[in-house]
């Protein structure tokens, strides 16, 4: 296993992250300080991150969190604000959990945990097109039909055109639009772009897993099948 992969895994942090480390010279590998990435490693090999041992989880873990406004999605915050990663008891074993992917601290539902990252890396990575959903309560109504057919053949920001994206009419000032891709502030980018500034904002699903019922500031952990049904969202390049 590549060795930025098998950081990744080990919940150290994504796998960019983790890549960042091994540049950086903070990852020894039998006693040899790495710093490429690509360095194959495998259960025999003793890995060390700032010198504490990276191990691999003897569990994969993901919880779905209803995430409140007023939560960071972050797993630390220096300012001392609530974290979605507080809002889940510390799982056995010492594991590490982080977020996948980020919300506004203003923007509330589905959010992921987990401590794998390569499973954060495939949900997260534009290349994998896993689909989010999000039902936006808007400003300036009506939303003109000109308005969602430029937002379903994709607009231009500030930093490229979006993809294209699934807009569904919920009311005169309500839309669904589901994205493939998770830019900064995307959603909200999009719908100004378009003219109608964003009021309330939630994401309702996130691939196939769907908010349904969870109440803000509540979690549950995922099955086995709903995991597998996460990693074959999607319709981009599967490899991983």
């Amino acid at each position: 296993m590549r060795l930025g992969k098998f950081l990744a895994s080990a919940g150290v942090a994504s796998r960019r992250a983790s890549e960042e480390l091994i540049r950086a010279g903070r990852v020894t590998v039998d006693e040899q300080v790495e710093t490429d990435p690509a360095r194959q490693v495998d259960g025999t090999s003793t890995v060390l991150v700032d010198g504490q041992a990276v191990r691999q989880p003897s569990q994969r873990l993901v919880y779905a969190v209803n995430k409140p406004t007023g939560v960071v999605s972050t797993a630390r915050d220096p300012q001392g604000r609530p974290t979605v990663v507080s809002l889940v008891p510390h799982p056995p074993g010492g594991a590490r959990l982080y977020p996948v992917g980020r919300l506004d601290i203003d923007t509330t539902g589905l959010i992921l945990l987990t401590n794998d990252g390569e499973l954060a890396h495939r949900l997260m990575h534009p290349r994998f097109e896993v689909p989010k959903t999000y039902r936006a309560l808007l400003g300036q109504p009506p939303v003109s039909g000109r308005a969602i057919r430029a937002l379903g053949d994709g607009v231009v920001l500030e930093d490229g055109p979006t993809a294209p994206a699934a807009v569904r009419a919920l009311g005169p000032d309500r839309l669904e639009l589901v994205i493939t891709e998770g830019r900064k502030r995307q959603v909200k980018r999009m719908l100004e772009r378009v003219g109608h500034p964003v009021k309330q904002l939630e994401r309702v699903a996130f691939g196939p897993l769907k908010l349904g019922d969870l109440r803000p500031g509540s979690y549950r952990r995922l099955t086995a099948k709903e995991i597998e049904q996460l990693l074959s969202a999607g319709s981009g390049d599967r490899r991983r």
